[in-house]
């Protein structure tokens, strides 16, 4: 029981397998001395499930920390430059319908929110003219656009002009981190397919049986494995809670749609919102990603599939032959994440949708987690294994608060999904408390739990305003100080704005520009 913790299995590839693999042996590498050894293994006949291509910009720091060659990346993965979301029609469903959430933070945000400043000017009988609050506070809604790079070819890997993440080709992601993993970071492979999960008579994990005769033992096992939770779920018996009752999108439809090499880039993802769920559309440097994000209880596949063929402009006579890939899920997550010896990572521990790419933001967070809070020993593990818990367990709701946010505020009257979404019962009581605080007051930081957030009161203030929701700009009104600094920022913003404009190129030229020179080191 007091022996220091050594044998790490990793249960299934796929990005979360591998990267939770990456991270924590990266993590123990620079941090540690002693033995330990981390053990990944898959079955040959496995698909990648590969819903989700965006990532935060927290993939970056990941990344980094883990060794990687940004241009390796970016050549090898079909990436593209993100730098936020274009959501259309979802406020009112009309054509000129959109708003954008930028990666950047608005101008002065730690030290000065504009947004009080900027709900002035729609307390004024011309209020409606004034600019989008995306356009007002930051320069990202402009370069996105305009389909613009984040940065420059002379800027240093990982570092940025505007803060970026990436759009990615989930497959080969999965396969260039594994030969990373394996090559510079020790992780050993296993291709085999698990006949039998043993367990101690703890109920803690022993060791798994495998198709080639041999056996795996370990002694903290990380449940890859999907949709299936084959050692949380299925070994040890750890429930499902479901949220459908609050999020109401189980399934998708997915295609890959090409282009010419002259196409542009779109520096953003594009989520155009439908009768019963949202398209998503991702453009990598060889491809478009779309899909379709429905609920099946609301509209049928058929009817689901003609909605994307009529966004993607495909011929009648040519639908039936439209190659799709069909992924069903029950949104939710896990009623724990770490139980005895075994934590859930990526689908395992639960999916919601693919709006806003917080997948891949919980199993960063989550393997960041684990290396960094490694219990020395099983007898501390579950003091650990609590922490864990407490912490997911408040950043999953967080979550669902925040996509269910995109859906409640929306104006739209077209369809019964979007009336439903709106309805105060299926509303979680925390979001209902947070929007009651955001009527009388600008969404700030202290307004939630933890000094970290998944998703930052930044986050909030873009999708709050722009789905058009009302916050009184401050009940204690603003001072003079404060609206001549807010001036002044707003002036910043429009020179920053106009000079990133004439100063970046395009999106393709950058990656054009890497696949031929790379990119320098920090």
């Amino acid at each position: 029981m007091n022996n220091h913790l050594q044998s790490i299995v990793v249960v299934g590839g796929g990005t979360a397998g591998w990267l939770s693999a990456g991270i924590i042996a990266a993590y123990l590498q620079k941090h540690h001395s002693l033995n330990y050894k981390i053990t990944l293994v898959e079955s040959s006949d496995i698909p990648t499930v590969g819903v989700g291509e965006g990532t935060w910009p927290t993939m970056r720091r990941t990344l980094q920390n883990m060794g990687v060659d940004e241009a390796d990346f970016i050549n090898q993965c079909n990436v593209s430059f993100k730098q936020g979301a274009k959501f259309a029609k979802w406020h009112t469903g009309k054509e000129d319908d959109f708003y954008y959430h930028p990666l950047m933070m608005p101008q002065g945000f730690n030290d000065i929110d504009l947004s009080s400043a900027w709900l002035n000017l729609h307390t004024q009988p011309n209020g409606q003219l004034q600019p989008s609050f995306a356009n007002y506070v930051c320069p990202q809604q402009a370069l996105c656009e305009h389909n613009l790079a984040p940065k420059l070819i002379t800027t240093a890997q990982y570092s940025a002009v505007a803060n970026y993440a990436y759009h990615l080709d989930a497959g080969l992601f999965a396969t260039f981190l594994k030969n990373h993993c394996v090559n510079k970071l020790n992780v050993t492979h296993v291709v085999s397919t698990i006949e039998a999960v043993n367990n101690h008579k703890n109920g803690d994990i022993a060791s798994l049986s495998l198709d080639n005769n041999t056996t795996l033992a370990g002694e903290l096992f990380i449940d890859c494995s999907g949709f299936k939770s084959l050692l949380l779920g299925d070994n040890l018996k750890v429930g499902y809670k479901s949220c459908k009752d609050v999020l109401f999108a189980d399934s998708a439809l997915a295609v890959h749609v090409p282009y010419d090499e002259n196409h542009p880039i779109s520096s953003h993802t594009i989520s155009t919102a439908q009768s019963a769920g949202w398209i998503w559309d991702i453009g990598l440097q060889t491809r478009r990603g779309v899909g379709h994000v429905y609920s099946s209880r609301h509209i049928s596949e058929q009817e689901a599939k003609n909605q994307l063929c009529d966004y993607l402009n495909i011929a009648q006579q040519d639908r039936a032959s439209l190659a799709v890939k069909k992924i069903t899920f029950e949104p939710g997550h896990r009623e724990k994440f770490w139980h005895k010896n075994c934590v859930a990572v990526g689908l395992s521990a639960g999916f919601l949708e693919p709006l806003e790419a917080s997948a891949l933001l919980l199993v960063e967070i989550s393997a960041n987690f684990i290396a960094e809070q490694l219990p020395a020993n099983r007898q501390v593990m579950d003091i650990t294994a609590a922490r864990f818990n407490r912490t997911f367990s408040y950043r999953w709701q967080r979550i669902i608060d925040f996509l269910k946010l995109h859906y409640m505020l929306s104006k739209r009257t077209d369809s019964e999904f979007w009336l439903q979404h709106c309805a105060t019962q299926s509303i979680p009581q925390s979001l209902q408390d947070s929007l009651a605080i955001w009527q009388t007051h600008v969404p700030n930081d202290s307004h939630f739990d933890y000094f970290v957030e998944v998703f930052p009161a930044a986050s909030y203030q873009y999708v709050l305003y722009g789905m058009g929701f009302k916050t009184a700009t401050t009940h204690y009104g603003n001072n003079p100080h404060y609206l001549k600094k807010a001036h002044s920022l707003v002036i910043k913003n429009a020179k920053d704005t106009a000079l990133l404009v004439n100063k970046l190129s395009s999106n393709r030229t950058l990656l054009d520009q890497i696949k031929q020179f790379g990119l320098a080191a920090i």
